[in-house]
């Protein structure tokens, strides 16, 4: 398996989009999918923030994880987030999505970003597993959420 940024493999751009969209379309209603596909085609220009990272196996795309300025309409004010974390169901259970995660952390830490917060409605133990600490928790859209954080200063 070897982790690469969408930018290097933007053919990628579309699986992806459709994959969380089914996922997680619950959380943002209004959101359409071609609204996704518009805002993930900012991962293409090679910023910082938003990146979002594939995992990829003999060129078969098996899951990613970016990181994004805003991910809470309620929560503005919290910065940068990771998202956008799902591996393929077929996959599930290889440590990937942990791999994945990890790699958005380095990002962030390479890049000087000191804290990254993520919402999460069932992963918390994935998360707290790797570092991460329960923030608040609410509902988000109709669906209870643990919003969680890393302090990379703390490490």
């Amino acid at each position: 398996m070897q982790i690469f940024s969408l930018r290097d493999k933007p053919h990628h751009l579309l699986p992806l989009a459709g994959w969380h969209h089914a996922e997680w379309s619950y959380l943002n209603p209004k959101r359409s999918f071609d609204e996704r596909v518009q805002e993930m085609q900012a991962d293409l220009e090679g910023n910082v923030i938003p990146t979002t990272f594939v995992a990829e196996e003999n060129g078969e795309l098996l899951g990613s994880a970016c990181i994004l300025a805003d991910d809470m309409s309620t929560h503005r004010e919290l910065t940068p987030w990771l998202a956008s974390v799902y591996v393929n169901s077929v996959h599930r259970g290889k440590g990937i999505g942990s791999t994945l995660v990890k790699r958005v952390m380095q990002h962030a830490q390479d890049n000087g970003i000191k804290r990254l917060y993520l919402y999460t409605p069932d992963q918390e133990q994935l998360y707290a597993r790797l570092g991460w600490q329960e923030h608040s928790r609410e509902i988000y859209n109709g669906t209870p959420v643990t919003i969680m954080l890393i302090d990379f200063h703390a490490r």
